[in-house]
This record gives structure tokens, sequence and C-alpha cells, in this order.
């Protein structure tokens, strides 16, 4: 068996396992199938690639575990005419699994050295509809707005007014909401006519969102 079918065997097993835990979408497991996620983690990590776990990556952040961004792509009901604005782009990873269902994506992170290397991997891949930008997450990137859904990737004590003021309406956001030092609640808010409507998804733990570039990384 070659290292590519090996690799196969073990994304079908990935996507089996997701749906064990609860995972519904046939439409997300296919995309997560085909996003080869050892690519985007350190090489020394790759043994983990296909496990339910968070990684380290580069620049003190972590990728999120498979199931939590199996549930958050489920949230935010991508379709192929969707332009979906992420923030916090991180490895890269959850942009290719969107980029999979959605028409665009526009990803965006403080952290140059993350975008240069999301970049990288995009290519390898042949994303095309994937755009990354070196810019601050709370701002969105207006010029590409507006945005069909968002997915905020880090939390916040509440959604920056930026952000939705670049959603469509009945656009759809999906961030975790909470203190920076606690447990924090995923949730899927649709934007209506008298503002965010939302609906609390399940427990999660993130990173906060934090303002403003990295200085160095």
């Amino acid at each position: 068996m070659t290292d590519s079918e090996a690799e196969k065997r073990e994304r079908a097993a990935f996507v089996l396992g997701l749906r064990h835990r609860g995972v519904q979408s046939v439409m997300v497991l296919r995309a997560m199938e085909l996003v080869p996620r050892a690519l985007f983690v350190d090489p020394a990590l790759r043994p983990l690639a296909y496990l339910d776990v968070a990684l380290p990556i580069a620049c003190g952040q972590t990728m999120s575990q498979p199931t939590v961004v199996a549930t958050m792509t489920e949230a935010l009901s991508v379709n192929a005419a969707h332009r979906v604005l992420e923030v916090g782009t991180g490895s890269g990873y959850h942009a290719a699994v969107l980029s999979q269902l959605a028409s665009e994506v526009v990803t965006l992170d403080r952290y140059c050295g993350l975008v240069v290397e999301a970049q990288v991997r995009f290519g390898v891949l042949s994303l095309h509809n994937v755009s990354a930008f070196h810019a601050d997450g709370r701002s969105g990137l207006a010029v590409r707005a507006p945005y069909d859904r968002i997915l905020v990737t880090a939390s916040v004590r509440a959604v920056p007014e930026g952000l939705v003021a670049q959603l469509r309406p009945e656009g759809v956001l999906v961030a975790p909401i909470g203190d920076a030092d606690g447990i924090q609640t995923l949730m899927r808010f649709v934007k209506t006519p008298s503002g965010l409507s939302g609906t609390a998804l399940m427990p999660v733990r993130f990173a906060p969102l934090t303002p403003g570039l990295a200085g160095i990384l």
C-alpha cells in the first residue's frame, strides 16, 4: 500500500470517527475527508493529524480538534453560493474545509507568519477560492463584504460591531462567546432586522480574539 493509499484510508477512518461522534452533515464530512489535515500540522505531529485532538501550531496558537471544526462548519450551513469570512486563519485547515463548501472564503489572521504559511498550503492544494489576509479580525475586511457567513475562531465577550455590519441580512455568524479565562458557549447567530438572534450550541474553550496586528510574528 502506498503512502497515498494509507493516508486515504486514514482519512476515511477519521471521517467515520466524526460520524460516530455526532457529525451528521454529509457535505461537511466529505469536505473534511477531502482536506488532508496532515498538511496543516507540524511534521513532528503528523502521526496525530487524524486523531480528534487540538494541536499546537506556529506563533503559539492552536488548531481546534476536528469535532469542533465539524460542529462549527455544520452550524454555518454553508452552500456553494456563499462568501464566507473566517476570523482567525491559524494553520489554514478550517478555511480549506470551508473552501470545499463555499463559493469564496476570505480568512484573516493577526500573525503574518500564519497567513504566509496558510497561503502556501492553499497553493499546494490548488484552493483558488481562498484568500488569506494579514488583518485585525475584529474589524473584518470591509473591502470584500458583505459576507453570507462569518466564522470567528477565537473567543469574544460580544460579537464585534464591525463583523455584524459586514454580515448580510439573514446571514449566519458562529463564534465562541464568553470570558477568555473560562468556558465559553459556541453560539450560532442569525442577522435579523432587529439585530442578532442567537442559539447556544455547546460549551467550548478558545483563546481570546486579540485586537490589532502582531508586532513580530
